[in-house]
């Protein structure tokens, strides 16, 4: 990671427009076709919300943009990202994980689960502080609607949340919400970046 100049970036224009806004951040919504995860998650004896988070990584690692995070007041570049994910801990208290992304799914699996399941036993954070981590929140026992996610005007980070998934005659959908800093991205860019989970999903 390292600090880089806005105006030597093309996110000079959204930087200087949305760094100093009481509310920067925007949420867009989308319903994705999960069928595909829930068919090979049960095939293969994965989890759910692994794949959904390898699949996330796989998206985000494609558009450039989410390699670049305000952090402070300085526009930060990375040259990794991360994957965070909510983990049920031992006190029925909830803990933070991050997972480094890989291309290699085997990998990325190991990861998940030796690392949410020492955090569930230790009840500490997991933090990468050198990548730029994607936050996710999956409520898979509650129907949900949507979610937008709190503003704390600390973390600048993008944030993915999504309840049970809904079973079709034809598929499986999941209603997500994906709330970002317009700072890091514009509209495009996050909408590419749903279109591309999409893709990522289907071809799983």
């Amino acid at each position: 990671m390292r600090e880089v100049k806005p105006q030597e970036t093309t996110r000079a224009y959204a930087f200087d427009m949305w760094m100093k806004a009481p509310m920067p951040m925007v949420t867009f919504f989308k319903t994705l076709d999960v069928s595909r995860i829930v068919k090979v998650g049960r095939r293969k004896g994965l989890r759910f919300n692994m794949l959904m988070c390898w699949c996330i990584g796989r998206a985000a690692s494609q558009v450039k943009e989410f390699f670049m995070l305000p952090v402070g007041d300085k526009l930060i570049e990375y040259d990794t990202i991360a994957v965070n994910t909510i983990v049920a801990n031992n006190k029925g208290e909830v803990s933070s994980c991050d997972i480094p992304f890989t291309d290699d799914l085997t990998v990325f699996n190991a990861d998940y689960l030796r690392l949410t399941r020492q955090i569930a036993e230790t009840c500490e954070n997991h933090d990468l502080i050198d990548s730029m981590v994607i936050g996710t929140s999956g409520l898979a026992q509650f129907d949900i609607d949507g979610a937008v996610g709190m503003y704390s005007g600390i973390f600048n980070n993008p944030f993915m949340i999504w309840g049970r998934y809904r079973k079709g005659w034809f598929r499986t959908a999941l209603m997500v919400s994906f709330q970002f800093h317009h700072t890091q991205m514009d509209g495009a860019h996050a909408a590419r970046f749903l279109d591309l989970l999409q893709k990522e999903i289907n071809k799983l």
